[in-house]
């Protein structure tokens, strides 16, 4: 498919994911919204894609949330419309609880809104030493309802988060860092690569192994620790049953680099 507003690079096993509007510092409107959304189906349903990244164009920023300007053209009821139609929600990935591929954010510029809460609907955040974050919307009567008031107090401490929800203040990426809610800050040149490492890490790992990593520590979350221990997910189901669950071993006993097959 041809995309107007993104642009995806296959490379092998990683699906690169870029929104492509530096000119409004890659705002979001429902066009670029269904973009994504249709990204991250094809990533969810490709066997051969295991790790995504998401970026945005351009040294400004990763995504400022809201295109503001397009929603007060066609009206808030067009856009809120149209996101009920997209599988991932907002930004493709706001609302993918059932893809357990494990997704990076390479967070250059701002992160602000919208842009923030895809961000934390990664797995993991990797931030140019100049990027910025922060949940806005209560300064142009609005709320971060793509899961950022609920994301953030789960991923940082309560008052913490409560007091940049409640105002409306940024952080910098220096303070995300120290908060625990991304992983590494590095120099602008380095973001790309520094993401890319991290997939290449994920990718060392046996794909099935991964997915039922993430999948057990996103569901057990909301359940008792002693329930969560003792459930079996579908996706550990799945890898338990998998040529890959064999090979991992066999491959350590065998002094040798394991050959995954991801099934």
């Amino acid at each position: 498919m041809a995309y107007e507003f993104i642009v995806v690079e296959k490379r092998e096993k990683l699906t690169i994911v870029t929104i492509n509007r530096p000119e409004v510092m890659n705002a979001m409107h429902l066009p670029a919204c269904q973009e994504l959304d249709k990204a991250f189906n094809d990533f969810s349903q490709d066997p051969k894609a295991w790790v995504a990244i998401i970026t945005g164009a351009g040294e400004r920023a990763f995504c400022v949330g809201n295109d503001l300007k397009w929603q007060a053209k066609v009206g808030i009821e067009v856009f809120e419309e149209g996101l009920k139609s997209l599988e991932g929600g907002y930004g493709g990935i706001t609302l993918r609880f059932d893809c357990f591929k494990p997704i990076i954010a390479a967070v250059n510029g701002f992160a602000l809104g919208g842009g923030f809460e895809i961000a934390m609907a990664a797995d993991i955040v990797v931030a140019a030493e100049n990027a910025t974050f922060g949940l806005p919307e209560p300064r142009v009567g609005l709320m971060a309802k793509a899961g950022g008031v609920h994301r953030l107090p789960r991923q940082m401490p309560y008052h913490l988060a409560m007091g940049f929800m409640l105002t409306g203040r940024q952080m910098t990426a220096q303070q995300a860092q120290q908060l625990g809610i991304i992983n590494e800050v590095v120099p602008p040149s380095d973001l790309m690569a520094t993401a890319e490492r991290w997939a290449t890490e994920i990718l060392e790992c046996a794909p099935l192994a991964v997915k039922a990593s993430k999948e057990a520590a996103l569901k057990g979350l909301n359940l008792p620790l002693e329930e969560a221990v003792g459930k079996t997910f579908p996706e550990m189901a799945t890898m338990m049953k998998s040529e890959d669950f064999v090979e991992g071993p066999r491959a350590f006993a065998e002094k040798r680099k394991p050959e995954w097959k991801g099934k």
